[in-house]
């Protein structure tokens, strides 16, 4: 009987801590937003404008964690084995989370789908194609003729092997006709603004956010921009559709995301707050300081239809170029 009483005793006391648990508002306690490239770059950017307003909202700390390396396999591992509470978040973009797997192959000990679910699109941000003051060409078209007659003699820098810029600078150079060198720099763009101020690397495509106080500066020289019309604040830089390109560059998209699976009440949660965040006077002032336009989905799962779209469009492109990491 004793037995008895003790065992009913203990199925209570658990019964009362799960209650009190799953009655426990989210959050109670700091979230955290991985983030898989370095310090410098748009990645990082846009998680610590959100995460010092996300902190505000939830009336709890939001911290940005930088977890770089292996192409972005690193923080998306951590991300990805994360206990799935709603307390780790995942920032990433088309590099990390539409081109990785087919770029990596099996060096990714996991699939996407199954390790981390989206919650929304946060920015899209536009790129330009910059150059080195110190290289020669000014002009898309100087740039055309300079490469053709110093084939294998023009650098050009990207976040990595796989990665978007890297993908559409190949792009461009089986348009142009062109045979330059790629030079990839783990980590981020802001890995490799120094060397093209330097003219280590000649040129790159660079999120605008990055680089567009260089470029006002006098440090990067802007050769055209990837949107449809020319931005405001560089009214003088025509658009690759204008040089003679109209399919070649990259709007980017970043985004957040959470372990795979993570409630829906959270996810939901995350989602609503990050939406109406997006939306404050003094966060899409600080976005629009770096060029970034804040962009939330109309769901978690329109969210989702459109990663699922760009990893099949970005695989197509990958598979064309023969661009693997094994």
């Amino acid at each position: 009987m004793q037995r008895l009483f003790a065992a009913i005793a203990v199925s209570a006391l658990t019964l009362c801590t799960f209650t009190a648990s799953a009655q426990t508002p989210y959050p109670d306690q700091p979230i955290k937003i991985i983030v898989p490239l370095a310090p410098g770059g748009a990645t990082d950017t846009i998680a610590r404008i959100l995460a010092r307003h996300l902190g505000t909202a939830f009336s709890t700390p939001v911290v940005v964690e930088n977890r770089t390396g292996a192409g972005g396999i690193i923080g998306l591992s951590a991300a990805a084995k994360a206990p799935a509470d709603g307390y780790t978040l995942f920032l990433g973009n088309i590099s990390t989370n539409a081109l990785i797997e087919a770029v990596y192959g099996d060096r990714l000990k996991f699939r996407l789908d199954d390790a981390l679910q989206p919650v929304t699109m946060v920015a899209t941000i536009p790129h330009i194609l910059v150059s080195s003051m110190q290289f020669e060409p000014k002009t898309v078209k100087e740039l055309i003729s300079y490469a053709k007659a110093n084939p294998g003699k023009v650098n050009h820098a990207s976040p990595g092997v796989g990665s978007y810029s890297m993908l559409d600078m190949l792009k461009f150079e089986k348009a142009a006709g062109l045979e330059m060198v790629h030079v990839p720099y783990n980590g981020g763009a802001g890995q490799y603004i120094a060397p093209l101020i330097s003219n280590e690397v000649q040129i790159a495509f660079l999120n605008a956010s990055s680089v567009i106080q260089m470029i006002k500066g006098g440090k990067l020289r802007a050769l055209a921009v990837t949107t449809k019309k020319r931005l405001p604040e560089l009214p003088d830089v025509p658009t690759m559709a204008e040089a003679g390109f109209p399919d070649i560059g990259t709007n980017a998209w970043q985004g957040l995301f959470a372990p795979k699976t993570t409630p829906k009440p959270i996810v939901d949660k995350i989602y609503t707050t990050v939406v109406n965040v997006l939306k404050l006077p003094e966060v899409r002032k600080s976005f629009a300081e770096h060029l970034i336009q804040p962009t939330g989905s109309e769901s978690p799962a329109s969210y989702r239809t459109f990663v699922n779209s760009e990893i099949t469009n970005w695989a197509s492109v990958v598979h064309t170029f023969h661009v693997n990491v094994q």
